[in-house]
């Protein structure tokens, strides 16, 4: 809601161009009708803002790339792995292998075992009710391997740290996770401070509300600022993505 007053307060001021800076886009991973008599809140959150009158959107790692169908208005698409691939480039990476924490998030996680040249794993998981896993079963081999896990959002943590536990069954000798949106209801400092992850790196998009030792913040402060100085002017943001065939 402050968006949208500061919106219409920026309208009325008879500006002439307006962007909305959205690092998080909330109410993203209701981007499709999955069950009966379901809102698909992306798609309204969509309708409202450009009916607020803003004519772009800046954001970073939508849960899913189509919601950009859902605006008639240019979005730039911001992607995190501007920002964790220089943080990882500094790590020992000889041993590391990635995850996947479901099939969903494969093409994700592929890209950085493409771009660093690593094994890609993926955990199946089963979920019965929200914010509940009921099963997960890893798909490749990660025995004696340090492994990283990527992801778009952390909400309750109970996926990773499940996801964790199954890794470490199957023999992994570490656990991290990396992950763009540090949304952390519920129970996730508690499942984060007593699971098996020995560190789980976040980006600023929200706020964090608690802390944890485990838990490290990279800046995303650059990247849009990179990007809001090249629309402003009217230059392309393609040099703030990793080429991915380096």
């Amino acid at each position: 809601m402050e968006l949208l007053l500061m919106i219409d307060s920026a309208k009325r001021a008879s500006a002439g161009y307006i962007t909305a800076v959205i690092p998080y886009f909330g109410y993203a991973r209701q981007d499709r009708k999955d069950k009966p008599r379901v809102p698909i809140s992306a798609k309204l959150v969509a309708n409202i803002l450009q009916a607020s009158g803003v004519n772009r959107i800046m954001t970073m790692d939508l849960h899913a790339e189509q919601i950009q169908g859902f605006f008639d208005i240019p979005v730039d698409h911001l992607k995190s792995e501007a920002i964790f691939i220089p943080y990882l480039a500094k790590q020992d990476l000889s041993n590391v292998t990635f995850a996947s924490p479901d099939v969903g998030g494969v093409k994700r996680a592929r890209s950085y075992a493409k771009y660093f040249e690593r094994d890609l794993v993926i955990c199946d998981k089963e979920r019965r009710v929200a914010n509940e896993v009921a099963a997960i079963t890893v798909i490749g081999d990660v025995a004696g391997k340090d492994v990283i896990l990527i992801d778009d959002i952390i909400d309750t943590a109970g996926t990773l740290c499940k996801a964790a536990d199954a890794l470490i069954e199957k023999g992994a000798k570490s656990v991290k996770a990396m992950l763009t949106h540090a949304v952390l209801s519920g129970n996730a400092y508690d499942n984060i401070n007593n699971s098996l992850i020995t560190e789980v790196i976040v980006t600023d998009s929200i706020p964090l509300r608690g802390k944890s030792d485990k838990i490290v913040v990279l800046s995303c402060a650059k990247l849009f600022a990179r990007a809001i100085r090249n629309t402003h002017e009217y230059k392309s943001i393609a040099a703030l993505f990793v080429d991915k065939n380096i």
